[in-house]
């Protein structure tokens, strides 16, 4: 019970947030544009860096989970391409939707209840090597527009980058400075979440069916990837479980700003987030009944 009312803890807000969104759009529709762009390139790289930096992880104790990590993500971007081929989606807006979860402001604390403080670096290296693929592969794989020189030198990418680099080496800001950028950071997921609401205001029928499919296709495809894979690698007991944990998280709300960037359907990728989100009361918990 302690496991579901965590869930409800994290999804209760995002609701709340999303529908605050919808509703101001519903009677003032919004410009996004600014608001977007800040959160991508100010809020969204503070949030990520602050994160990383905050914590002490040794990479080699959890390279086999590194390598789980970006086999799935991966495994996940191959499936569901033909799968998006089938069911007349763009494959732009589906496979990011598919392999790239919410590994943060979900999988974060969800991890350190399930496994506890001693295995928490386990959780923070997940969300380290999805978030370098992301901003990365993940961007790409939305728009063609998107350069790889503009990728590897985007404040996301800097910002992952120099996260890993004080979580390595233990070089980071005074705790002060280090607080300030948090709280920061700390803006930009209530922002995305209310532009994901004022976004659903424009989603149609058909845009509902596609959420629906993505937020399925998420922990099915990862769990169904991660299974196996957790066998194969011989993974057992906290490892496993972190593995499969990350493997049935819903959607990851920033893809929702990297398709709003880039023109990509974003309505279709708010719907994903959201129905998924609801859904990870389901599929968490069958996670970690598997992997415990």
């Amino acid at each position: 019970m302690d496991l579901i009312a965590r869930i409800a803890d994290i999804i209760i807000p995002v609701f709340l947030i999303v529908a605050i969104g919808y509703g101001y759009a519903r009677r003032r529709p919004p410009d996004l544009s600014s608001f977007n762009r800040i959160s991508l390139d100010v809020l969204a790289p503070l949030l990520v860096y602050s994160a990383l930096a905050s914590r002490d992880f040794a990479i080699g104790e959890h390279v086999p989970l590194l390598i789980g990590g970006t086999a799935l993500i991966l495994g996940s971007g191959l499936l569901a391409w033909p799968l998006a081929k089938a069911f007349g989606a763009q494959p732009r807006t589906l496979v990011p939707v598919v392999m790239f979860n919410n590994c943060g402001n979900m999988g974060l604390p969800l991890a350190l209840l399930a496994f506890g403080p001693a295995n928490f670096g386990a959780a923070v290296a997940l969300f380290s090597v999805s978030n370098l693929l992301h901003f990365s592969l993940g961007a790409r794989i939305t728009s063609a527009a998107a350069r790889t020189r503009d990728l590897l030198l985007s404040p996301l990418m800097i910002a992952t980058m120099l996260g890993f680099f004080s979580a390595f080496t233990e070089l980071r800001p005074p705790p002060v400075l280090l607080s300030g950028l948090k709280l920061l950071g700390d803006a930009a997921l209530p922002l995305m979440l209310f532009a994901l609401g004022v976004r659903l205001t424009g989603l149609t029928r058909q845009g509902l069916a596609l959420g629906l499919l993505g937020a399925l296709a998420r922990p099915l495809i990862g769990l169904a990837i991660g299974i196996p894979l957790a066998w194969a690698m011989g993974l057992e007991g906290a490892a496993r479980g972190q593995l499969l944990l990350f493997a049935a998280l819903p959607p990851a709300v920033i893809q929702f700003m990297l398709a709003d960037r880039y023109h990509q359907e974003p309505e279709k990728v708010a719907a994903s987030i959201m129905v998924g989100n609801a859904l990870a009361v389901v599929f968490v918990p069958l996670a970690l009944a598997l992997g415990l």
